[in-house]
């Protein structure tokens, strides 16, 4: 009898013992979740700076953004213009351009590190400068422009693709999706110093665990287009020359 009690208290024991060691192999299991994803970026982003972090701009020219699609409908990828980059797209969104263009402004306009020189300043004369040079190259294009408004940076923003969610914040036919490049070009040789890309499709936890921290930034809901094209601003714009971030 006492054997049998002895022997059950050590089943006891070795049951609660199992139970304790699988719980702290689960407590380990998310911390490093949490390590691994609070020390990427967030997924989607991708930023390239030359000269060693040590570009300096006194006025930095914005041009419109621009949405670069394909009149082939059948036709799912598009080029960057600078670059040459080949991104996904999906049909046109109108004005999807100027959401994001206005969010890139938005983040800059009210920064001490340089002057800006707004897109509705600069949309005029690029436009003149493109049509009044035939066949030109588009770095010669920026940089004709960048002098003519004595800037020493010029910006150049295009917008892939901009699909809005289809459903609502908690429940989502086909959730949001946006990718868009943005260029810092220097006016004086026309080399590109900077770049920032964002390209993104949201998606749930249970789908990949390893954006825990952007769906947590998301509030854990699914996003509209233009919420997740600042949340991606917010992140390219970190690296961007001479910004100081608080």
């Amino acid at each position: 009898m006492i054997s049998s009690l002895r022997r059950g208290g050590d089943n006891i024991h070795r049951d609660s013992f199992s139970i304790l060691d699988r719980f702290a192999q689960f407590l380990l299991l998310f911390f490093i979740l949490c390590v691994v994803c609070g020390c990427q970026r967030a997924s989607g982003v991708s930023t390239t700076l030359k000269d060693d972090g040590k570009v300096v701009f006194k006025r930095i020219a914005v041009v419109p953004f621009q949405a670069i699609r394909q009149e082939d409908a059948d036709i799912k990828t598009v080029r960057c213009p600078v670059c040459g980059l080949v991104f996904r797209t999906e049909s046109y969104t109108k004005g999807s351009e100027a959401v994001v263009e206005g969010i890139f402004f938005d983040r800059l306009k009210d920064q001490k590190a340089f002057t800006i020189i707004p897109p509705d300043r600069v949309g005029g004369i690029y436009e003149r400068v493109m049509g009044g040079l035939f066949k030109a190259d588009l770095l010669d294009v920026l940089k004709k422009v960048g002098t003519e408004l004595e800037a020493d940076g010029i910006i150049l923003g295009y917008v892939y693709r901009f699909r809005e969610r289809k459903g609502f914040s908690l429940s989502v036919e086909k959730p949001a999706s946006v990718a868009f490049e943005i260029h810092l070009i220097r006016v004086g040789d026309g080399a590109i110093v900077w770049r920032g890309i964002f390209d993104k499709t949201q998606t749930s936890l249970m789908e990949n665990l390893l954006q825990i921290a952007s769906f947590y930034k998301e509030g854990g809901k699914w996003v509209t287009a233009k919420e997740l094209a600042t949340e991606g601003m917010d992140e390219v714009l970190k690296d961007f020359p001479g910004l100081r971030h608080e």
